[in-house]
C-alpha cells in the first residue's frame, strides 16, 4: 500500500533535534518505509540526522509518504504529530521549549585581563544569565588524529560489528546518565536525541559502507561524522546548525570507544569551577556534575547548542563564542563570567574581582529573595488567598510544578496521553496517569481538561474531517460528544481517579448550553456503569473553559450548570479579536488586556461571583504581573502557569 499526504508542519519552531527524535521514534512503530519531503528534497523518517538537515520549520509544508502494510495508520499518526505546536517539546517547566528560549545577544564586552586593561577583542556571546567567578578548569582533549588502516576483505565484517558494539556502549553510557538525579527531563530530553543520533540508521549506513571500502572503523567514524557535521554547519536555521556540536562530539566518543581510550571528563572538576573549553558537546555536560559547575566559557558554540540549553535549565553562567585565544584560557588560574553581558574576566586584578563580587552577591540575594515565595501561600494584602497552579502536560514536569511550589495543576492537557500512539488509550491507561497525577499533588486539586482535540491537532482513531478553519471546527467537546466511544472512557477514568485525589474536570470549546447538559448526562451514565461493575470511583467538580465569545456572553447561564470557570486566554483573546494568533501581520491585535478581552474577563467574573462559584486563569496571561492585580480585582482565586512563572507570580500577588 502506497500512501502520501501534504500536510503543514505547526510544530513550535519545527523539526528541531527533539521533535525530530520523537518524530522519528514514531516512524519507527510502523513497519512501513516512510520518506518526508519539503522543497523537492527528501529524508527517510526514520533517520533523526535526516529528518534535521530537511530544515523543516513551523508552517512549512511537507509531504508524506508511506509504502507498506500499515501505510495508512504511519500517515495517520505522523500527520497528527506535525499538526500539534506541542509535540515532542518535553519541556518540564510545562512552557515554551527551553532550546526556543535563547537570549538576546548583547552588546560585545571587553574581556578584561589582569592587569585591569581592556582587551581589543569582543568578550563571547551571552549563554545563560548569571555571574560567576572560580578557579579554572581547562577543558581540552586532545585530537584523535586521522590516520587510516587498510583492511583486508576478511576483516570489513568484524570491523563493523566493532562498530556497532561501540556505538551501543556510547549509547548505553547514555543511557545510564539519563537516571542521574541531576538531571532533569529536560535533560533526559537532550540525552535522547544525543542517543538517537548515535543510532542513527543513515549515520550507521554512511559508516558501514566506509568500512566497506576498507577503511578502519576509527578513521570512517570520524570522516562520517566530519561530512555529517558540515552539512549542519550549512543549514541556514541556527538551532538545526548546533547540532554539528552534537555530532562531533558522538563520533568522537565512539572513535574513543574503539581506541580503548578514555575521554577526559568533567566528572572530575572539583566544585565551583569554571569550565574553560573550544567548544563542548551536550555528551561532555552529560557527564558531569552539573551542580559542581560554576560557569562555563567556550570559544565556539552558540546560545541554541544544547550546551546552552543545559547551562539555562540548571542556572550556570554561560558565554559562548568568546573571543579568548587557547592559549590564555589554558594559563589562566582564576576566570569570571557574566552570562547577561558575555564580559569575561581572565585572572582579574582586586578591582574586578570587588565588582565581580558585588555582582554575584546581589544575584544571590535576588534569588533566595524569590526562593522565599515558593513554599508560600500568596494571600493579598486584604487577606484573600489565591491558588498558584501548574499547566503541565505529561507526569513528567510533576517534579518541576512541585519544586517551584505548585499549589496542584490548574490545567493538565490530556491530548498528550493521545498524541505519538499507534491506539487511543484505554480506560485503564488513562485512569493510571490522573491517578498518579492526583496523587502526587494531594491535597491539593488538579484540574483535567478533557480531550481538546481538532483537525489541527488530530491523533490517531479520530478521523477528522478537512475543514477551512480547524479552530472554529469540530474539536474540543463538539467532538467529544459525536465519539462517545472516546469521550466515556476518559470520564469513567476521572471518576476512577477522583478516589485517591482532589480532581476537578473542565470541559473545553463550550459555546451552548445544550453542551454542558449533554456532558453532565454523559457523567451520569459513567458513574451508573462503573457503579455496575463493583468500580471504586468518586465524584468531581466539573467546570468549563472559558474560551469562546458565546461562554462569556452566557456566563451568567453557564454558572448555574457549573462549579467553575477557567479562562483560557489564549483562545478567549483570539477569538474576541478575530485574530489568528499564529499570524504575525496581526500580533498587535492578540492582546489580553485589550478591552474588549478585559471587559469579556470581567463578564465572566461577575457571573461566578453572583453564582457563588470559582474562577481561574490557566492562559499565558495567568503569570503577567501587570495583569495579575487585575485579575485578582475581578474576582479570580486561581491563577495556573508554567512551573518556573509560580514563584514570581506568588510574590505579585502578596504586593497586591
Amino acid at each position: 500500500m502506497h500512501i502520501e499526504r501534504t500536510v503543514t508542519v505547526r510544530v513550535r519552531d519545527g523539526l528541531h533535534a527533539r521533535p525530530a527524535t520523537h518524530f522519528v521514534k514514531l516512524a519507527k512503530t510502523f513497519q512501513s518505509d516512510v520518506e518526508v519531503e519539503r522543497s523537492g528534497r527528501a529524508a527517510n523518517a526514520k533517520s533523526s540526522v535526516k529528518l534535521m538537515l530537511l530544515g523543516v520549520k513551523e508552517d512549512d509544508e511537507i509531504l508524506l509518504k508511506a509504502d507498506g502494510e500499515d501505510a495508512a495508520a504511519a500517515v495517520d499518526a505522523l500527520a497528527a504529530f506535525v499538526a500539534t505546536p506541542e509535540a515532542g517539546q518535553e519541556n518540564p517547566n510545562g512552557g515554551a521549549a527551553a532550546d526556543a528560549q535563547v537570549p538576546a545577544a548583547a552588546p560585545a564586552a571587553p574581556v578584561a585581563t589582569a592587569s585591569g586593561c581592556d582587551a581589543v577583542s569582543p568578550a563571547g556571546i551571552p549563554a545563560s544569565e548569571g555571574t560567576a567567578f572560580g578557579p579554572v578548569f581547562a577543558f581540552f582533549p586532545e585530537v584523535i588524529a586521522d590516520a587510516p588502516r587498510a583492511l583486508a576483505p576478511d576483516e570489513v565484517e568484524p570491523e563493523i560489528n566493532r562498530h556497532r558494539a561501540a556505538v551501543n556502549a556510547t549509547a548505553r553510557s547514555l543511557f545510564d546518565r539519563k537516571a542521574a538525579p541531576d538531571l532533569t527531563a529536560e535533560d533526559a530530553a537532550i540525552i535522547d536525541a544525543l542517543i538517537d543520533v548515535a543510532r542513527d540508521i543513515d549515520l550507521m549506513n554512511d559508516i558501514h559502507a566506509r568500512i566497506g571500502t576498507g577503511l578502519d572503523a576509527v578513521t570512517a567514524t570520524l570522516r562520517a561524522g566530519q561530512a555529517l557535521s558540515a552539512s549542519f554547519e550549512e543549514m541556514e536555521d541556527a538551532y538545526i546548525r548546533a547540532r554539528a556540536e552534537d555530532v562531533r562530539s558522538l563520533t568522537r566518543n565512539v572513535a574513543l570507544t574503539l581506541l580503548g581510550r578514555k575521554e577526559v571528563s568533567l566528572a572530575d572538576m572539583p566544585d565551583g569551577a569554571i569550565v574553560v573549553a573550544d567548544e563542548l558537546g551536550a555528551w561532555d555536560l552529560a557527564k558531569a556534575r552539573l551542580s559542581s559547575i560554576g560557569g562555563i566559557v567556550c570559544r565556539k558554540g552558540t546560545p541554541t547548542s544544547h550546551v546552552s540549553i543545559m547551562a539555562r535549565a540548571h542556572g550556570i553562567p554561560a558565554v559562548v563564542g568568546a573571543s579568548v585565544d587557547e592559549a590564555t584560557l589554558k594559563a589562566a588560574a582564576r576566570v569570571a563570567v557574566d552570562g547577561r553581558t558575555g564580559r569575561i574576566w581572565v585572572d582579574p586584578d582586586a578591582a574586578a574581582i570587588a565588582e565581580i563580587e558585588a555582582s554575584i552577591a546581589a544575584e544571590r540575594e535576588a534569588r533566595a529573595a524569590l526562593d522565599a515565595y515558593r513554599a508560600l501561600e500568596p494571600h493579598t494584602r486584604d487577606g484573600r488567598r489565591i491558588e498558584v497552579a501548574a499547566n503541565l502536560g505529561s507526569l513528567r514536569e510533576i517534579d518541576a510544578a512541585k519544586a517551584n511550589g505548585a499549589m496542584g495543576v490548574g490545567l493538565f492537557r490530556t491530548e498528550f496521553l493521545f498524541m505519538e500512539r499507534k491506539a487511543l488509550p484505554s480506560e485503564d491507561e488513562q485512569a493510571d496517569v490522573y491517578t498518579r497525577l492526583a496523587q502526587a499533588f494531594a491535597p491539593h486539586p488538579v484540574v483535567v481538561r478533557t480531550l481538546d482535540v481538532g483537525g489541527d491537532k488530530p491523533v490517531v482513531g479520530i478521523n477528522f474531517p478537512k475543514e477551512e478553519n480547524p479552530f472554529l471546527g469540530w474539536r474540543g467537546v463538539r467532538m467529544c460528544l459525536e465519539r462517545q466511544d472516546v469521550f466515556k472512557p476518559q470520564l469513567k477514568a476521572l471518576l476512577r481517579a477522583a478516589v485517591v485525589g482532589n480532581i476537578k474536570v473542565m470541559v473545553p470549546m463550550i459555546a451552548d448550553l445544550d453542551e454542558i447538559r449533554a456532558v453532565r448526562g454523559l457523567i451520569a451514565d459513567c458513574r451508573a456503569e462503573l457503579e455496575a461493575a463493583g468500580t471504586p470511583h468518586a465524584d468531581f467538580e466539573l467546570g468549563i473553559m472559558m474560551e469562546t465569545p458565546a461562554a462569556a456572553l452566557l456566563a451568567d447561564a453557564f454558572a448555574r450548570q457549573v462549579s467553575f470557570f477557567s479562562i483560557g486566554t489564549n483562545d478567549l483573546t483570539q477569538y474576541i479579536m478575530a485574530v489568528d494568533r499564529l499570524n504575525p501581520r496581526v500580533a498587535t491585535l492578540n492582546r489580553t488586556e485589550h478591552p474588549a478581552v478585559m471587559k469579556a474577563i470581567a463578564m465572566i467574573c461577575d457571573a461566578a461571583k453572583e453564582a457563588g462559584i470559582w474562577v481561574g486563569v490557566c492562559g499565558e496571561a495567568a503569570s503577567r504581573p501587570d495583569l495579575i492585580p487585575e485579575f485578582v480585582r475581578l474576582g479570580v482565586t486561581e491563577l495556573s502557569m508554567s512551573p518556573v512563572s509560580i514563584p514570581r507570580a506568588k510574590r505579585c500577588i502578596t504586593e497586591i
